[in-house]
């Protein structure tokens, strides 16, 4: 029993419900700002008692709505929606858009409690070429896999480094492994990784 009651201080003082939103809360701040858009500083360290404090014991997820802009292109902006529902539908990604287009914002990432339906699923592909909207698992988003022991730094080359590699090792460009779309690292940083970087 004295576990059970230590368990809220472990947290810092958040229920489980909001220390897992607490957790990928944190993880998409850092996220969006290794993707170069700006992020307010107590965003992106925010403690467990400031998101109480902001959000509540109990946050609501669309309180968690996060809208932030490139820090280059201030039109170039992006918004984080947390949905309610347990298998995200179409009517959400609906609403979603409308706010979108009133906003004039065309990126979005939608934070997912468990999954999205094959049909929201297809809406948002048959929508890509207007709307861009990635989808994570809250699952994927408890811990900042940048941030983990065993994965290396990812560091982007500028072109006069991707061609002294090149050839120091003597390799033509399409000799080098490439990353997947789907690799984790990959949908961490996003657009932000072009197909021909090294």
């Amino acid at each position: 029993e004295s576990e059970a009651l230590a368990a809220p201080t472990i947290r810092g003082g958040l229920g489980p419900e909001a220390a897992r939103l607490f957790r990928v809360y944190r993880t998409i701040s850092n996220m969006l700002d290794r993707r170069g858009y700006m992020v307010p500083k107590q965003l992106r360290e925010i403690t467990p008692s400031a998101f109480k404090q902001q959000f509540g014991e109990f946050p609501s997820r669309e309180s968690l709505t996060i809208l932030v802009e490139k820090a280059d292109d201030e039109k170039n902006q992006l918004f984080v929606f947390f949905p309610e529902d347990e298998k995200v539908g179409v009517k959400p990604i609906k609403v979603y858009t409308d706010r979108m287009r009133a906003e004039g914002v065309s990126n979005a990432i939608m934070v997912l409690r468990v999954d999205i339906t094959p049909f929201a699923k297809q809406a948002v592909q048959e929508m890509s070429d207007t709307y861009r909207i990635e989808h994570f698992k809250e699952s994927e988003l408890l811990v900042d896999i940048t941030k983990h022991q065993l994965v290396p730094e990812h560091q982007v080359l500028t072109p006069n480094e991707k061609s002294a590699l090149l050839k120091r090792y003597r390799l033509k460009e399409n000799q080098l492994p490439r990353i997947q779309p789907n690799d984790p690292i990959a949908r961490y940083y996003g657009k932000a990784l072009k197909r021909t970087m090294i």
